[in-house]
This record gives structure tokens, sequence and C-alpha cells, in this order.
């Protein structure tokens, strides 16, 4: 197990630290329930927007909002008590200045008792993670395929295939490990891109439909447990629950329909 006799919450200087280490564990996780069944076995936990897409069933992540971050975020802080807990800065939440994703990243930290918040760019985004990192707040940076920009990226394409796309992710994970990010999450670029940003850059990256060789890896928790009709490529199925859940709600509608339900065991008899 990742958290091995750790008996202290891990923080953003812990993660960090482990460039070059053992591979950092991570899951997405967006309740209690789930949080408190996967805590064992990662090092950190994102409650990622993709909760939009997961929990709301929304199209994209672009519906997620700071309440609901909040809301999410604090279910997961309050059930664990080993992981660091990143929390997404939701779209229009933080692009517009430095000093609007101040704003809604200590709102969240404050409602919710996270170590860290996760934002999506590069080059363009160096300035804010500065801003943030200067005055306390650690900042995970994501880079690659951006499900924030889907629309600017024309829809989930896995990136870096041509050299001045190369080159453009290339720079974008060095600015933001110059600009003070503790950690980069690499999506969906070619894996040699992944090798060679996960090379050059002084601090972990966090692979998801990148390479092998990146400092950890994190999945969508519903995606991996087979949740989830559909995966993306990078995916792979480590559970099939979404079976098991079919079989057990049949169970239980038949044995309502034939009143076999409630049982014996599960109603109250009177006080004799």
């Amino acid at each position: 197990m990742s958290t091995g006799a750790a008996t202290k919450r891990r923080t953003a200087v812990d993660i960090r630290g482990r460039k070059g280490g053992e591979p950092i564990v991570s899951l997405t996780a967006y309740s209690a329930v789930m949080a408190r069944l996967v805590e064992p076995h990662v090092d950190f936990l994102l409650v990622g927007d993709s909760l939009a897409m997961v929990e709301y069933g929304m199209d994209s992540t672009l519906a997620a909002t700071p309440d609901m971050m909040i809301r999410h975020g604090a279910a997961v802080v309050s059930a664990t008590s080993l992981p660091l807990v990143v929390i997404d800065l939701p779209f229009g939440s933080y692009e517009a200045s430095p000093e609007q994703a101040f704003a809604t990243a200590s709102a969240v930290m404050a409602g919710t008792g996270a170590g860290a918040v996760k934002l999506e760019g590069g080059q363009a985004m160096a300035p804010t993670i500065r801003f943030l990192s200067d005055r306390g707040i650690p900042v995970m940076a994501h880079v690659g395929l951006t499900p924030q920009a889907v629309n600017a990226l024309g829809g989930f394409r896995s990136q870096g295939h041509d050299e001045a796309a190369r080159r453009r992710i290339l720079e974008d994970g060095q600015a933001v490990a110059e600009a003070g990010a503790f950690a980069v999450v690499v999506e969906g670029v070619v894996e040699p891109l992944a090798d060679e940003i996960t090379a050059q850059i002084g601090v972990p990256t966090i692979g998801i439909g990148a390479s092998v060789s990146c400092d950890g890896q994190i999945l969508v928790l519903e995606d991996m447990l087979g949740l989830t009709p559909r995966v993306p490529r990078f995916v792979h199925t480590f559970g099939a629950l979404a079976g098991a859940v079919d079989e057990a709600a049949s169970a239980y509608a038949s044995a309502v329909k034939e009143r076999r339900f409630p049982g014996p065991g599960n109603v109250y008899k009177p006080r004799g």
C-alpha cells in the first residue's frame, strides 16, 4: 500500500519530494463513501471537476461550479485522514486574473480543508500559479489535454503529435514547474513527450493517458471500477462493479416483488 506506515495526512511538500522515487498513486473521489474505501491505497485524492460528468450527468466538466467543488471536497476531506486532497478550480473561476484565482482558491481551501488546488493551463497560467504559490496556496498544474479547453482543442483528442505541439506542451510543463507548481498532471499526450516532460522538470509528473515513466498516475475512480459505460482508451478497468450493482439491484427487486424482503430479521417486533 502506498500509505505504508503514514500516520498523518500527506502534504504538497510530501508529493513534491517524491520526484523520481516510488510512483505516486492517485484517484479521483467525489464522495465520503468512495474516498474512505480507496484512502489506504493512494497518496493523494483529486476532487476533480469531472464530477460534473460522473456525478451530475453533464456532457463536460465546464458546468462544475465552486460550490460543487466545495461541497464534494469537504465530504472527501472529512472522510479521510491520510492522503493529500487536491481540489480542481472549475472553469471560469480563475482564468480572468491572479486575484480572481486567489479568491476562488482561498474559498475552496477554507471551505473544504483541502491541502492544495489544481488548475489547467501552461505558460498563460504560470503568473497565476506564481501568485497563488507566493501567497501560501499549493498548486498542482495540468498540461496537455486540458478538458476545460475541450472546445478550443476541437474535442478530447490526444496531444503532441507534431513538432510545434510537442514544443508548446513541453514549454507549458517547464513554465508551470518554474512558477511553483508542486506537481504537474500530464494528460492525453504522446508517450515520448510525457517522458521528455518528466525528465526535464523538477517536480513530479502525474500521468493520465501519458506514460508509465511519469512520476505517478491518476484515473477517474468510476472509470477504473467499470462503472461508466464508455471510457477513454487510456483507462484500464481494474474492476467490474457495474455488473455487480446490476446483479444486486435485480436480486433486491425480485425479493421485494416476491415478498421475501423485508424478512423476519429486517423488521421490528413489539416489545413484550
